[in-house]
């Protein structure tokens, strides 16, 4: 098999046909949808950076039919707030076992292990890297994480690397034209 040619390089046939049967993208947040960092402020409150890029793609392959998840081992208010603001209905916080959630989502969606995609940067999300067709990590992941990955994001977890996956998984449906007008 050849190589296919995207925005962000080339990457072999056979993953960017398996990329085009994805329905579900499954999303670590902490160093995916953010840089990683837990800023903590003195009353105890937590900050996050969520990129603008990132929220922008995560809408645009919803409007195609892919569905989202988050599923983090932390709970946090404000990722509940931004991923309700991009429309997302599957939040699953406070997890510690990523692979049975992933699991009982897609047995609840009737879902396949070939229509499942996940993203992680760290140990606890290789679980759900056992249930997924494709499996991403940051370009600023754990270097066994990588090593366990089907593609390596060129961008950083926080600086738009969902954006890329979401676009290669729009490019691989030919859909790259639904990115347009809405805010994030």
């Amino acid at each position: 098999m050849g190589h296919i040619e995207t925005l962000y390089g080339t990457i072999p046939e056979e993953l960017f046909n398996k990329l085009s049967k994805i329905r579900l993208l499954a999303c670590d947040v902490d160093g995916v949808f953010s840089d990683g960092q837990i800023i903590m402020g003195n009353q105890g409150e937590e900050l996050k950076a969520f990129h603008a890029l990132d929220g922008y793609g995560i809408k645009a392959i919803q409007q195609i039919g892919i569905q989202v998840a988050v599923i983090t081992g932390r709970s946090s208010q404000i990722v509940e707030q931004r991923m309700s603001s991009l429309g997302v209905k599957h939040i699953i916080q406070g997890c510690e076992d990523k692979q049975t959630a992933l699991t009982t989502l897609c047995e609840s969606l009737s879902l396949e292990k070939s229509e499942t995609a996940s993203v992680g940067d760290d140990m606890p999300d290789l679980g759900m890297f056992e249930c997924s067709e494709v499996a991403f990590s940051v370009d600023n992941g754990h270097p066994f994480v990588k090593q366990q990955a089907d593609y390596v994001t060129r961008r950083l977890g926080g600086a738009g690397a969902v954006r890329e996956i979401c676009d290669l998984l729009l490019q691989s449906r030919s859909e790259l034209n639904v990115i347009h007008g809405s805010s994030v």
